[in-house]
């Protein structure tokens, strides 16, 4: 199934490249431009983490190993409060007891729990309006509910016992679980401690990178144990070749779905725009953020539903598990998008159909 997958990105990255010579004329050529493009950031979010992970790994390990092992549980699920493509797969491996956990926490954990603490939850509400955020918030709550039907989903098909998943998911299954409550009862307190939290991960991303820099640079040592900046760089070259292809491919995706989700949204209430920002967000976070006030009521739930699990399912996570851990391909998609559809049914009961239609309504009434 993976193998099949690779060779369908490929193809991607064939027709991208084809439409790019001929001057981006099905506009595949523009995403095959954008997939690679993206190393740049891509490289300034993950390689500092990626150099730093060994240090980092010592370090954290002599806190939380001896804690988590009291318990029985592996050290690796600390490291899914990161997002999978900003440090949480090196930082689960290096202090994995067991490495098939650590590849779960940190492909599969770190994709849906990590993205969301690090970048869905303070980037998103920190860029949308005031009066969008409490639909966008609930929606959020409706995918915290679902997070543990798409970890587990995602455990399964790695091969991993029930037991085990739903024991090591315990840390998750509580911060989600105190994070409920929080942006519940403090939204804005919140919000305020992750956007504080991302930006601290970002601060440590660059001093990681430079470290790396002038070591490599110079072969002066600043910090010992660093992994060499080759490897952070090797990393996200063969995430960005992915991407070459799984853009093009996500953006055939896009349109081949854009008239079944036109009837899925008439059946559910939803408009063009917020079926259409779903599927962005597939591939990309920002964008779907960016079209939320042009969603109805309804639809701004589900958006912030379906991102919880669902956020850069066919681009980013996708490239790096592809690069690191190819077989788990199958299980990060089978997770991801079980506990988004599972965020979407929560978020379809919660809310109800047509409000922006009624809401206009009665602002045109006298």
């Amino acid at each position: 199934m993976s193998r099949g997958l690779m060779f369908l990105i490929a193809a991607g990255a064939l027709l991208g490249g084809v439409d790019r010579i001929l001057g981006n004329r099905y506009g595949l050529g523009k995403k095959f431009d954008e997939g690679f493009l993206l190393m740049g950031s891509m490289a300034l979010s993950m390689v500092g983490i990626i150099c730093l992970a060994p240090v980092l790994s010592t370090w954290l390990g002599a806190l939380i190993a001896p804690a988590f092992s009291a318990v029985g549980l592996d050290p690796a699920m600390f490291g899914c409060v990161l997002a999978i493509d900003m440090g949480g797969y090196q930082l689960a491996m290096d202090l994995a007891r067991d490495p098939e956990i650590g590849r779960f926490s940190g492909i599969i954990a770190s994709a849906m729990f990590g993205c969301t603490l690090v970048f869905t939850i303070p980037v998103g509400m920190s860029v949308l309006a005031q009066e969008d955020r409490p639909l966008f918030l609930k929606g959020l709550l409706a995918g915290i509910i679902s997070l543990p039907g798409g970890l587990v989903a995602g455990g399964l098909l790695q091969g991993l016992p029930l037991g085990t998943i739903i024991y090591q998911c315990t840390p998750i299954f509580l911060l989600a679980a105190l994070l409920l409550l929080g942006l519940a009862c403090f939204p804005e307190k919140v919000i305020q401690i992750f956007s504080r939290f991302a930006d601290v991960i970002r601060t440590v991303a660059t001093v990681g990178l430079v470290l790396a820099a002038v070591e490599q640079l110079t072969g002066i040592p600043l910090v010992g144990g660093l992994a060499p900046v080759e490897e952070g760089v090797q990393v996200v070259g063969s995430i960005a070749v992915v991407m070459l292809g799984s853009l093009p491919l996500a953006e055939l995706l896009r349109r081949g779905l854009a008239r079944p989700f036109r009837w899925i949204g008439r059946k559910t209430g939803l408009n063009d725009v917020s079926t259409t920002g779903i599927i962005m967000g597939s591939i990309t976070v920002m964008p779907a953020i960016v079209m939320v006030p042009d969603m109805d009521d309804r639809g701004k739930v589900l958006c912030g539903a379906f991102l919880v699990c669902g956020a850069s399912a066919l681009a980013a996570h996708l490239g790096f598990a592809a690069g690191t851990e190819p077989e788990l391909i199958l299980p990060l998609l089978g997770g991801k998008f079980v506990g988004a559809l599972l965020g979407m049914a929560i978020a379809l009961g919660i809310t109800r159909p047509h409000t922006q239609t009624e809401k206009n309504e009665r602002a045109k009434a006298p």
